[in-house]
């Protein structure tokens, strides 16, 4: 049930479509999430869905003191900031940086739906910094993931049947999830987005950890020439493709270690590794220890 000493905020604007839902924290509530150790770094203010916004068109002269996510899932719109033009279609997301003159308006032909929320909170900087690419902010291509139309329900769905203290924090909590779900979705499912060669390189490598590959053998499987594989792996990776896969073998040593009674002579063997000594050096610099402590110290 809603406190009764709160009072509840829950704005239907009239801007021209049905079936817009809104919701604003009451000043008394946001107070008291400042007040929350729990929450008080990274809170809602304010959450809403448009569904198909026809003539949706807003102007704030002076910005807003709240970021403000727009995840468009149907439709298109545009969002003006510094004199550019920020175009989302279905499936993508953008963040307004707090205090920064903006617009943004629905597709006349085409109207958007989106969900939207303003969020604030010393943490809320750090991650904006997240969503900006080379430090400027710019739409963001999203698959469409029904789990996260359903979180977005859950925090409104808190927010329309209470403001209490633990329901404001279990909102907050989601909203944290809903919000990171967008920003580090790339992160988060490497797989849909790794399709370089690198990438398939380390692919390459983690299928066949138990191979001993020189960097000529590695360049070719990508059909590169070694000084291109070479510096192309260091960009991406900031380790060399040698060092990157004997890094590869020494997790899987660990795992061997921790897991087998296999010796640590039949693990060298079973990586590819001909030195025992060489392969020991190597975990040392890895994990910090040697693989006779290591396993004295792990083994299951």
């Amino acid at each position: 049930m809603m406190d009764n000493s709160t009072v509840v905020q829950k704005t239907r604007k009239k801007e021209g479509f049905v079936g817009q839902r809104m919701i604003v924290l009451p000043p008394n509530i946001k107070r008291r999430i400042i007040h929350n150790p729990l929450i008080r770094n990274f809170y809602l203010t304010a959450i809403g869905h448009y569904p198909k916004a026809t003539h949706h068109d807003r102007e704030r002269k002076t910005g807003s003191s709240q970021y403000i996510l727009i995840y468009c899932v149907e439709g298109g719109g545009y969002i003006y900031i510094n004199g550019i033009q920020h175009e989302l279609q279905p499936n993508t997301y953008f963040i307004i940086p707090k205090n920064v003159p903006h617009r943004y308006n629905s597709n006349e032909n085409n109207p958007w739906s989106i969900y939207w929320v303003h969020f604030t909170g010393d943490t809320a900087e750090k991650i904006y910094e997240r969503f900006l690419i080379d430090n400027q902010p710019v739409v963001h291509a999203i698959p469409y993931d029904e789990n996260r139309i359903t979180l977005f329900e859950q925090i409104y769905s808190i927010l329309e049947h209470s403001f209490n203290e633990k329901e404001m924090e279990i909102m907050n909590f989601n909203l944290l999830h809903f919000i990171t779900s967008l920003i580090y979705y790339k992160e988060a499912n490497p797989a849909v987005y790794n399709t370089d060669s690198i990438s398939n390189s380390i692919s390459f490598m983690k299928k066949n950890i138990h191979e001993k590959f020189g960097i000529e053998e590695l360049a070719k499987q990508q059909s590169l020439s070694v000084s291109h594989y070479s510096r192309s792996f260091k960009q991406k990776t900031g380790s060399s493709p040698i060092n990157y896969f004997n890094q590869l073998k020494v997790q899987k040593s660990c795992q061997y270690l921790y897991f087998t009674d296999r010796s640590i002579k039949e693990i060298c063997s079973e990586l590819g590794f001909d030195d025992q000594f060489y392969f020991s050096r190597l975990f040392r610099s890895v994990i910090g220890m040697s693989p006779a402590k290591y396993k004295k110290q792990h083994k299951k």
